[in-house]
């Protein structure tokens, strides 16, 4: 497509759908989101920069392979699973360490456990998985502005 109204558009909503996605990912395991549908809204993203300025400026836009992408994803989320078994004797148990920020070494900060990493496992197989197949089916197609 060469669409200037499409073009113009996709400069401001894929940065934002990033965002959001991102959000969505973070948010995950207190309320609804997380890795999936996060990992799907950053694909829209990068499909709609496809649709709009080819899928090589797309898999630019990208940076790394989106196979390489679902492969750290993978990895990602077993070492989120063993990490629940060595520490709590069962696969993917949910494993809470707190980040201390306090200055003063005092108790809080921020929560960050297994559950957030096999989430962030679960975004990046999201992303590669069908940033990988549009891109595949795009080029088998022969459909790109480039």
């Amino acid at each position: 497509m060469n669409s200037l109204v499409l073009s113009t558009i996709t400069r401001i909503l894929a940065p934002l759908l990033l965002v959001f996605a991102v959000f969505i990912l973070l948010r995950g395991h207190n309320d609804p989101g997380g890795g999936f549908i996060g990992g799907l809204i950053a694909s829209i993203a990068f499909i709609l920069v496809s649709k709009a300025e080819g899928r090589r400026h797309a898999q630019n836009a990208l940076r790394v392979r989106p196979l390489s992408i679902a492969g750290t994803g993978l990895l990602l989320a077993i070492v989120a699973g063993f990490w629940g078994l060595i520490a709590k004797g069962a696969f993917l148990k949910g494993i809470w360490p707190l980040i201390v920020y306090n200055a003063d070494g005092s108790k809080g900060g921020l929560p960050v456990g297994s559950i957030l990493l096999f989430d962030v496992g679960v975004f990046l197989v999201v992303i590669g998985g069908v940033c990988g197949i549009y891109f595949n089916l795009e080029k088998a197609v022969g459909e790109d502005v480039d």
